[in-house]
């Protein structure tokens, strides 16, 4: 092989893996902000972006090992039944592999319930497919609340 053709492979080698970076830089911008955006849903009980976000098989598992599917969940916002003060990601790490992304992060909450007060904080890891209408959150999985001063300490 020449070392014309030699130096054409490795040119194009590069170009490929950047631009295969920079989707991949792109996509978790995306999905980090899809995430950001659905919590804020779940906060303000805005079924309607809670929809569009969910993909409609979507499953929750609690920490406790509650399951929710997505109208579980959309039943849950439209009822107005919990009201939140906090709902937002305290740290928040999206890894991408082709068409599934993982968000992982702690995420605090604060408001009532049925009028009675709570406040919590956990891990969960949130789980996104690329669809043909974009990226839908198909798996979520959320940890038991931490105990109290491991909250404290976070926030």
């Amino acid at each position: 092989m020449k070392l014309r053709q030699v130096w054409g492979s490795v040119i194009a080698v590069l170009i490929v893996t950047a631009v295969g970076v920079a989707a991949s830089d792109d996509n978790q911008k995306t999905v980090a902000a899809l995430d950001t955006q659905y919590q804020a849903a779940v906060k303000a009980n805005d079924a309607t972006t809670m929809d569009r976000i969910l993909a409609d098989d979507f499953i929750l598992v609690e920490g406790d090992g509650t399951v929710s599917t997505k109208a579980d969940l959309l039943n849950e916002a439209k009822s107005g039944r919990v009201n939140y003060e906090h709902q937002e990601d305290l740290e928040q790490t999206v890894r991408v592999w082709g068409n599934t992304a993982v968000v992982t992060g702690k995420l605090w909450g604060k408001g009532s319930e049925g009028g009675k007060p709570f406040e919590w904080m956990l891990w969960y890891s949130d789980t996104y497919v690329r669809t043909a209408k974009g990226w839908r959150y198909v798996f979520g999985q959320a940890s038991l609340p931490l105990p109290k001063t491991s909250q404290t300490a976070a926030r």
